[in-house]
């Protein structure tokens, strides 16, 4: 007699199959480690074929694991779009996410695109602004939830999820990096990072001048790869074309960039914790374990 298939169980697996890990899997459906072995064991009975299998001290799914991801989805889709339906709402939920633009290109294409393939019956609405115009905007009750590389977060309850190095970065095919006054593309006044590295400069006595200001990413990314100044990013917001420098270099070690999860005050439904416990699942390396997809 065959068994019915799980949607719970299903979304737990396909949270596996998106983010690596059963711990991350777990944050992203509140569910803990254990809860969610037992839900595989008996994801597995009901398949009857064993999805995951032990490869050293980790698992990794199996072909027919591989094979039910895609099942996974179209059910999952399915039961949302059936339950939209009868609750007369198109939309389960819309959340407004802010993300400053450095990480906008290099983090949203996947993490954006698993959460939406877990949760398609919630609209992700995005905004690219700077670090400080997402604080004011979550303040005001613009945005719902924004990730932020400012200092001050205090005051809204602000949730340090990634550390990173900064670094000091140049071209792979020029020498801006050389001059004896050196030329940075950095971002406006109001930029932490270019008060930062400034300081830093000054303290090793190093002459620079700001050539390019702005506060787009692609502009900064721009006058770097072309040669015509260096600039300071996180590590995941390095692009290709670009190398690190270093006090080999003339160019003293930076701090470590903390990146912070805000939410508004009304932003207290399920769909927002929803969110939110995937990016942290996602992104994040403050607390959380980084293991591939680790069994029991």
């Amino acid at each position: 007699m065959s068994h019915a298939l799980d949607i719970d169980q299903l979304r737990t697996f396909l949270a596996i199959a998106e983010l690596g890990s059963f711990t991350k899997a777990g944050e992203a459906v509140h569910k803990t480690q254990s809860a969610v072995s037992m839900q595989m064991r008996r994801l597995e009975e009901r398949v009857g074929q064993p999805i995951f299998i032990k490869d050293g001290r980790q698992s990794r799914l199996t072909e027919d694991g591989l094979r039910l991801i895609e099942f996974a989805r179209r059910m999952i889709q399915l039961n949302d779009e059936t339950l939209s339906a009868f609750n007369g709402n198109k939309e389960v939920g819309l959340v407004k996410f802010g993300v400053p633009d450095d990480y906008a290109d290099r983090l949203l294409p996947q993490v954006l695109a698993a959460f939406n393939r877990l949760n398609p019956s919630i609209e992700v609405r995005v905004e690219c602004f700077s670090s400080s115009t997402l604080t004011e905007s979550i303040r005001e009750g613009a945005l719902d939830v924004a990730i932020t590389t400012s200092s001050d977060t205090s005051d809204l309850r602000g949730e340090i999820i990634r550390r990173e190095p900064l670094y000091w970065v140049t071209s792979t095919q020029h020498s801006a990096h050389t001059q004896e006054t050196v030329r940075l593309a950095l971002g406006p006044a109001t930029c932490g990072w270019r008060r930062m590295s400034m300081e830093a400069l000054d303290r090793v006595g190093r002459a620079y001048k700001v050539s390019y200001t702005s506060a787009s990413a692609a502009a900064l990314v721009g006058a770097v790869q072309a040669g015509l100044a260096i600039t300071v990013f996180p590590e995941s917001a390095i692009r290709d074309g670009m190398r690190i420098l270093d006090e080999k270099d003339g160019f003293p070690q930076l701090p470590f960039c903390d990146i912070a999860l805000l939410r508004s005050q009304s932003a207290r439904e399920p769909m927002h914790d929803t969110l939110c416990n995937h990016l942290i699942a996602a992104i994040g390396n403050v607390g959380n374990g980084t293991g591939q997809v680790a069994a029991e």
